[in-house]
């Protein structure tokens, strides 16, 4: 709307108009100077990168996404093999998964699902799990 009334803004006449915060406008104005249909025309690049904490919440936040496909995943594999090693269902799990995950946090899925009682340690060999149905 701020173009109607001018041929041409600066950042900061954009900012104080709409009172957005300086991160989010570079971001929202080099999307419209950048992307594959170019609404606005830039002089001066815009470069915005993510922070580390940034790219640390929004992984974390792929991962609670996440966490209900792996543990999907592991409750199938166990329902149709019912005695599985560690080792064994962590390969499976690797070959399931379409997306990069770490072992540890793999882990800690089958872990809640052994708290929750979908698997069972066996008694004699604590590398072998059981599914309990």
């Amino acid at each position: 709307m701020l173009f109607n009334d001018a041929q041409k803004l600066s950042f900061q006449d954009i900012k104080d108009a709409t009172s957005i915060e300086d991160i989010e406008l570079r971001r929202t104005l080099q999307s419209l100077a950048c992307g594959k249909v170019r609404v606005l025309q830039k002089v001066n690049a815009i470069q915005t990168k993510e922070t580390v904490e940034e790219n640390t919440s929004t992984t974390e936040r792929v991962f609670q996404d996440r966490q209900y496909q792996v543990d999907a995943a592991i409750v199938r594999i166990m329902k149709t093999r019912k005695v599985l090693s560690h080792t064994l269902l962590i390969t499976e799990l690797f070959q399931q998964l379409k997306f990069p995950i770490k072992p540890a946090d793999l882990k800690k899925r089958i872990e809640s699902l052994i708290d929750r009682e979908y698997l069972l340690r066996d008694k004699s060999n604590p590398q072998i799990y059981n599914y309990l149905a």
